[in-house]
């Protein structure tokens, strides 16, 4: 049996073969407090943690400054039921459930219900938040009784490629139960707001101290360093949100330009991405490496196609490029519009042909001069404040909750 496709996640074989570094462990519950606050937050998650890192990992890892954080992840196909905690740090860990080849859908979602409840028993976790990524783990935990749950909406997942067919209506149940929404981006919220009466945007942070220090220059990861330049760089997810015909026109017409593409191709078959010696796919790297990469490019770019799947996306490598200090060519998707879309701080274009243009012109020396007012509005969206208006909102409802 396989897990839905719709989870942005590695294959099977390569998550099989990672599972060696997960250890079993356990934890002494935290002395309770004289504070309302729940202790524990169990988080919902259909992507990996130790897969790209994005809004769960920034999210969580803050969380786990207020919270006893278990971050449960879609589960991994072997010879026997059981659960692996992975501690990451004091207050955060990892779980895992495994589940034996061959069962049924009945027994798919029965072993996880009861990996989740004994976990629940053995980690001794009484009030807690439930926080979801994906409305399909619904289906292994509606009968937990959470002190509050929240429902932080990151993608339009419905709209994603191999989505199932419940989604849609799990979607509705979560939202129902849900105290709290929140939204990856402002054409979620745009899509949400009429539906939920707690729901906030929170778009696309970032870990700016990270990304700013590719602003000097950083030494050249060994596998970029044999290509030439002009470097035009992609990071993120390749995936049925990449126009890969829009690259394969660009680097057909420009040869002489070098594209570098950094992250894990999902989803799709890899032979239908764009191929030429100018196109160089490097795979995956840890979030730590990614400003030496960013601070050895000339250009960076959002080449997202127009679809379903990213109709509402806010993509995170927006800020992060910006803080890097590059410029950025994107597409028209709506949140990066809304927020960066004018000449001094990303260039749109609708085309291959438009794209070229705004590739030529950045690198022709065309770079956002109002760097004072990009850094201003980088400041404002750092991950640790949206942690912190986040932890807000939960703790008003956690106290109307009490009033009860």
């Amino acid at each position: 049996m396989k897990f839905p496709d719709y989870v942005g996640s590695t294959s099977t074989d390569e998550l099989v073969k990672g599972s060696d570094s997960i250890r079993q462990t356990a934890f002494i519950p935290q002395k309770p407090t004289e504070s309302e606050q729940p202790q524990t937050l169990i988080c919902f998650s259909h992507l990996r943690w130790n897969f790209v890192y994005q809004r769960p990992q920034h999210l969580m890892t803050r969380a786990s400054e207020n919270y006893r954080v278990y971050y449960v992840e879609e589960p991994m196909w072997g010879n026997d039921l059981r659960v692996s905690i992975c501690q990451q740090s004091d207050n955060l860990n990892v779980v895992v459930p495994h589940l034996p080849h061959g069962i049924s859908h009945e027994e798919f979602i029965q072993y996880q219900r009861q990996l989740v409840d004994e976990l629940i028993e053995r980690e001794k976790i009484t009030d807690y938040v439930a926080w979801y990524y994906t409305p399909m783990a619904l289906l292994f935990t509606d009968h937990l009784k959470p002190t509050l749950t929240v429902y932080d909406c990151m993608d339009e997942l419905s709209a994603f490629l191999g989505a199932p067919r419940e989604l849609i209506d799990k979607e509705k149940e979560l939202m129902a139960q849900a105290a709290v929404m929140f939204t990856g981006g402002y054409s979620l919220y745009d899509a949400k707001r009429d539906r939920h009466n707690a729901v906030y945007a929170f778009p696309s942070s970032i870990d700016y101290n990270h990304f700013a220090s590719a602003r000097g220059k950083l030494a050249d990861p060994e596998d970029q360093r044999a290509i030439g330049h002009p470097r035009i760089g992609f990071s993120g997810v390749i995936d049925e949100r990449f126009d890969r015909d829009l690259i394969a026109e660009v680097a057909r017409r420009r040869p002489e330009w070098q594209f570098v593409m950094l992250g894990p191709v999902v989803k799709i078959d890899p032979a239908s991405l764009p191929k030429g010696p100018n196109v160089h796919y490097l795979g995956m790297k840890d979030y730590k490496q990614l400003p030496t990469y960013f601070s050895n490019w000339d250009v960076a770019i959002l080449p997202f196609a127009l679809n379903d799947s990213t109709r509402f996306i806010s993509p995170t490598k927006t800020p992060e490029y910006l803080s890097a200090g590059l410029p950025v060519v994107s597409t028209p998707i709506r949140d990066v519009i809304r927020t960066y879309g004018n000449p001094d701080y990303v260039q749109i274009a609708d085309t291959a042909q438009a794209f070229e243009k705004a590739i030529e012109k950045a690198l022709a020396g065309h770079h956002p001069t109002n760097w004072e007012g990009i850094d201003s509005l980088l400041a404002e969206s750092s991950w640790d404040h949206t942690w912190q208006e986040m932890n807000k909102h939960i703790m008003a409802r956690v106290r109307i909750a009490f009033e009860q």
